[in-house]
């Protein structure tokens, strides 16, 4: 029943963030350009199906990818304040395209290629989130116990972010701004014809996660446990930060360092479900994650064409979940 719920509102967010906008369409032109055609050279066709319909399903994608992230790190790690952000995968991509905005001035060369804006930006946000993964699985070989990994991810977190503000200290008032518009977040940076690039990624993702719903659910029982069961942690280790990497680098390339999603809508998910069972926990994260998604691009877009950053509507959904999770593992300690 509670998935037959959560469908139904992902159906009915996402058409609502079809039919509303900063620019006010009538709800019967909104059908007859989707279903009828209507309008084939006219702007708001434009808005609908190359504006709307993408930034829909990138919400959709994005959400699910996000909070699949976060609860397997914080299975993995034990710890319910893990997200996609801890392990600096996501601070990763940020130093890729730090380096392209405020270094290279938004343009990037290889192999005779020249490629400038956008997708300078996406070259740079998944070289940055390559580069830290391939040096966290290196660090996995050596670092045995999972605390330890976890506080390198950190740490690699902080020394990326001191990076980017020397970078910001050295660049120009444009690049500046323009770096703090794409942290800003947002779901309208994939095009109609990147979709499907973004969508079998995300997929493929997924289909991953699922593949390890055995193993993060005998790791609920202990390190030991998995062991004396055959399982390899290194292989799990490696295997999570490779999917989470996927996960992660994708949304953050498109979308700009999404916070609080990863974070909060996994605990949300475990109020919803009350189990601990990933076979049940996993597809309740991305329907979960694509009911946030697509409710936080909702929030965003406002008429008058006014339009919220992402991440300034993504804290007042997490920020309060976080609380409630910290002040009741502090009052059921008592």
């Amino acid at each position: 029943m509670r998935f037959v719920i959560l469908c139904i509102l992902t159906v009915a967010l996402f058409l609502l963030n079809l039919f509303v906008g900063s620019v006010e369409i009538p709800p019967a032109q909104v059908i007859e350009i989707l279903f009828k055609g209507a309008d084939p050279d006219g702007p708001l066709r434009f808005i609908v199906i190359n504006s709307r319909l993408p930034q829909a399903i990138t919400a959709l994608l994005a959400g699910g990818a996000l909070t699949v992230s976060g609860l397997m790190l914080q299975t993995a790690f034990r710890n319910p304040l893990a997200g996609p952000s801890i392990l600096g995968i996501t601070s990763g991509s940020s130093l890729g395209v730090a380096f392209v905005i405020l270094l290279l001035g938004g343009s990037v060369s290889a192999v005779g290629y020249s490629w400038g804006g956008y997708m300078a930006i996406l070259i740079g946000a998944f070289a940055g989130s390559i580069a830290i993964m391939g040096l966290l699985l290196l660090f996995s070989v050596w670092l045995k116990n999972d605390l330890m990994l976890l506080i390198t991810g950190i740490m690699v977190g902080y020394l990326t972010s001191s990076i980017i503000t020397l970078l910001n200290s050295l660049s120009s008032a444009e690049g500046v701004q323009g770096y703090v518009m794409w942290g800003m977040g947002n779901f309208n940076g994939v095009a109609l014809n990147q979709l499907p690039v973004f969508s079998i990624t995300i997929g493929a993702g997924l289909i991953l996660s699922i593949l390890m719903v055995k193993p993060l659910n005998i790791i609920l029982l202990g390190e030991n446990y998995a062991q004396n069961l055959g399982i390899s942690m290194q292989w799990v280790r490696n295997m999570l930060l490779v999917t989470t990497g996927i996960l992660t680098s994708v949304v953050t390339a498109f979308c700009g360092p999404v916070s609080f999603i990863g974070l909060a809508v996994p605990h949300i998910v475990r109020m919803i479900f009350r189990v601990s069972d990933h076979r049940i926990i996993i597809p309740g994260c991305i329907l979960t994650g694509a009911v946030v998604g697509l409710l936080c691009n909702l929030l965003c877009v406002l008429p008058e064409n006014i339009v919220l950053p992402l991440n300034g509507v993504t804290p007042l959904i997490g920020v309060p979940v976080i609380l409630y999770v910290i002040f009741k593992g502090r009052f059921n300690r008592r």
